[in-house]
């Protein structure tokens, strides 16, 4: 497993320029040669990093070893049903991992302190003096998905008073954070909630999980009135149609969106002008190639001493 100066890297990415990350690899591992056209060296690449590859691309390299993600998800990946069996890791990274906490903080900050209606009065120029406003020990905030991301999230939250619970598909223990799991326990974290924070990956069983069915389990009335929903991890874990009608509906008060099924999001999708929508580019959590390229080379030399790798995708769950 000992590796070679001249082990080619395959970067295969779509919607992303390759340029910066040729130049970051080329600062922090000069002697290695990172192609971007797998047929100039098939026999010679032993590792690929990829962004939602072209379907098939992967295949036919008799001497790739391991697939790396260069993205906090890897749903992008499972679209290819042509995938060489070889390990997949994900990227974890304290950089990644602080953006999204601060997104998330940003986005439950702004609704618990009414960013929303205060924006709105700006812009018809209207003062209205709103005394009340509960105290972040008065709200809860739950977060679906307890990984490395939402582990983050929640002891922030936790750190400026929020109570906090959370779901995951296996139990995790947090503390200070009410965990709840399976499919038993979402009943429950769902009744308690005034802020859902949604940082799941996608996968079969997650896929369109933001619907009014589960709108429908969560409470009437709290400090904010209707629960606010915040999406920051996939747009296929929503049904955008089925956000729309609880909000109009009032089952919601307001959500984020950071996500969305098609991106960009199509200019005549009635989210953009909904009012108590607000809406990001999937700049949740971007990937910095000057952050991200040194914990992946860190992982091929430690991989390359004879080490396990770190952070490998279950594929059966494919997450």
């Amino acid at each position: 497993m000992t590796g070679n100066a001249d082990d080619t890297i395959l970067l295969a990415v779509t919607g992303w320029d390759p340029d910066v990350w040729q130049t970051e690899f080329a600062k922090a591992a000069p002697a290695r040669k990172l192609v971007l056209d797998a047929d100039t060296a098939k026999d010679k690449i032993r590792y690929a990093l990829v962004w939602k590859q072209r379907p098939g691309s992967l295949m036919g390299l008799p001497n790739l070893e391991v697939i790396f993600s260069l993205g906090a998800g890897v749903d992008h990946i499972f679209h290819d049903h042509q995938l060489p069996d070889v390990p997949i890791v994900r990227i974890v990274s304290p950089d990644l991992t602080m953006r999204m906490s601060e997104y998330v903080v940003w986005q439950v900050l702004d609704h618990h302190r009414l960013g929303l209606r205060y924006r709105q009065q700006q812009t018809q120029k209207v003062w209205h003096e709103d005394r009340r406003q509960p105290a972040a020990h008065e709200v809860t905030v739950g977060i679906l998905g307890l990984g490395v991301l939402g582990r983050d999230a929640a002891q922030k939250l936790r750190n400026l008073g929020f109570r906090v619970s959370g779901w995951s598909r296996r139990l995790q223990t947090i503390e200070g954070v009410t965990s709840h799991f399976g499919k038993d326990g979402l009943k429950d974290f769902l009744k308690d909630v005034d802020i859902v924070v949604c940082l799941l990956p996608l996968t079969p069983e997650t896929k369109g999980i933001l619907s009014m069915s589960m709108f429908a389990q969560m409470k009437a009335e709290g400090p904010l009135g209707a629960p606010v929903l915040i999406n920051a991890g996939r747009g296929g874990l929503q049904n955008e149609p089925d956000i729309l009608a609880a909000l109009d509906r009032g089952m919601l008060s307001a959500v984020t969106l950071d996500v969305f099924k098609t991106e960009p999001l199509p200019k005549g999708s009635p989210l953009w002008t909904h009012p108590q929508v607000v809406i990001t580019p999937h700049a949740a959590a971007s990937s910095s190639p000057q952050a991200l390229v040194p914990e992946i080379i860190a992982q091929l030399e430690s991989y390359e001493r004879g080490e396990p790798l770190k952070n490998i995708v279950d594929k059966a769950a494919q997450y």
